[in-house]
């Protein structure tokens, strides 16, 4: 390499690494704002998220980043650049080109309206007050319209969103996939609900009191392996992960005094998250590589420690010990089996990040479905809450009391994350498929998790998954940890062998 090549690489790496900053301060900033940040604050931290995104934008989309990524995509120089940095030229210019065709006004104006609307949905949906919601989220549909008629689609206009959380996801390749889905979910959950052997849950509703609660959520993530030296465990109205570097990876949950589940594998849900993010090769920090390679892949990970192993029989034979010691009034005389089933509960609810493995794909279809309705215009807005209650009936089998445990319980419309609710049900499928290879590969599983010693599992995906961060895509880290791409036959098979063997069918 040149010196005039040496010249430039070394300006882009800085020029990223400037962009990198932005992100993370952003990040901090909105974290703030869902978490310790006062109710009166709101307007004016939502204006200072929007201007610093707006910066952001505009180098993203500069004449300078133009530039560099014209230069450094010539053929002779490209050749001579390291793996991480031709990666590095990849994603920016496929932010580039995605972020050029959008004005800047028009997106700075976006991003004040999704962070003040985050905080009008935390208000609004106690109330159960669709009414004051819905203008922001119509003008957020609207935007997500009149980007995709910017960036432009093949196919299904969803597909532009898509692309965004689940790189070469399509509405053709989802739509069949549910389908299976949906056909096999209603046979298992109708033979499971004709079963006379239903799981006693009455003692997971108890009062268990949020303090005690807490003691034990940071005892338990910490156990599978979430570095708290790296991170911390905080209180939000709806559980997230954020990350600002491996070094510091923060959760949250939502503690319900009545229901021992939410909280507990709303944690490990997130801890999933948390690992994954923590475990990325810090070779990628200050470039846009540092962070998981799609949505699906990384709701693999969540919901791979939330239910494969947190939701698993060997799992609780090592820690139900400490839980009743921890609630031993709550727990008294109830055998860790019959603990393992009640967690395992199958049945239709109504909220999404309650429900069990089983009726989760059908949460997720609905929002699917819906979402392709306001994005392609055959529905509005105002038609959300009666066609959420209808498809919940069709879907469950249950109306929704209420907007707040209806189309308003989720945070994502409010924040514009359209196109991300697949991916929930793509990252179980994922992990199933996943679990498959890493339990032939490592032989002693069941017994690592019976004794609580992950450590070796947690190599494993490191090796194969986190270190990577977005240097390898969905696809390539599939098939070159599975020999295949995706397969929901695997999930099929999972679900069938847990559940049946719980139910005795």
């Amino acid at each position: 390499m040149s010196t005039t090549q040496e010249t430039l690489v070394k300006s882009f790496r800085e020029y990223v690494n400037k962009l990198v900053t932005y992100s993370q301060a952003i990040a901090v900033l909105s974290w703030d704002l869902r978490t310790k940040a006062p109710r009166k604050g709101t307007e004016a931290r939502s204006h200072v998220i929007g201007m610093l995104s707006g910066e952001h934008f505009k180098l993203a989309t500069s004449p300078q980043m133009e530039e560099y990524l014209l230069a450094l995509e010539e053929p002779a120089v490209f050749s001579t650049l390291d793996p991480i940095l031709a990666k590095t030229v990849q994603e920016c210019r496929k932010e580039f080109d995605r972020s050029k065709k959008l004005p800047a006004d028009r997106y700075q104006e976006y991003v004040v309206l999704t962070a003040t609307s985050g905080s009008v949905w935390e208000e609004a949906r106690p109330k159960n007050d669709f009414a004051a919601f819905r203008p922001y989220l119509e003008k957020i549909v609207a935007f997500q319209q009149e980007f995709i008629g910017y960036w432009g689609y093949t196919g299904h206009k969803y597909n532009a969103l898509l692309d965004m959380y689940e790189p070469g996801m399509t509405v053709a390749q989802l739509d069949p996939m549910f389908a299976t889905l949906r056909a096999k979910t209603v046979d298992l959950v109708a033979a499971i609900a004709a079963s006379p052997n239903q799981p006693d849950t009455s003692f997971l509703t108890k009062h268990y009191e949020p303090s005690e609660q807490e003691k034990f959520n940071r005892f338990i993530v910490e156990q599978i392996g979430y570095d708290f030296a790296a991170g911390r465990l905080d209180v939000s109205a709806h559980p997230f992960c954020t990350t600002f570097a491996p070094t510091d990876v923060r959760i949250t949950t939502r503690f319900v005094p009545n229901d021992l589940r939410t909280a507990l594998f709303g944690s490990i849900h997130e801890t999933g998250h948390a690992i994954y993010e923590q475990n990325i090769s810090m070779d990628l920090f200050g470039t846009p590589l540092c962070d998981g390679t799609s949505m699906g892949i990384h709701e693999s990970q969540s919901r791979y420690w939330e239910n494969m192993v947190g939701r698993s029989l060997p799992f609780w034979n090592h820690f139900y010990g400490a839980l009743t010691k921890q609630f031993p009034t709550q727990l008294e005389g109830v055998s860790v089996e019959s603990f393992y089933r009640a967690v395992n509960q199958v049945t239709p609810s109504l909220i999404r990040i309650e429900a069990d493995e089983v009726t989760y794909n059908l949460h997720i279809m609905i929002r699917y479905e819906l979402e392709k309705g306001l994005i392609e215009g055959s529905l509005a807005v105002e038609d959300l809450p009666h066609l959420w209650n209808e498809k919940m009936q069709e879907y469950l089998g249950v109306t929704p009391d209420s907007d707040a445990n209806g189309c308003m319980q989720d945070v994502h419309w409010s924040e514009g994350l359209f196109g991300y609710f697949p991916t929930y049900s793509l990252g179980n499928v994922y992990a199933a498929q996943i679990t498959n290879t890493l339990k032939k590969e490592i032989s002693n599983y069941d017994e690592l998790i019976a004794s609580g010693q992950f450590a070796p599992i947690r190599s494993w995906l490191k090796e194969n998954i986190h270190r990577h961060g977005k240097m390898k895509s969905p696809n390539e880290l599939l098939q070159d940890i599975t020999g295949e791409l995706t397969n929901a036959n695997y999930l099929v098979d999972y679900l069938e062998g847990k559940y049946k063997a719980i139910y005795q069918l």
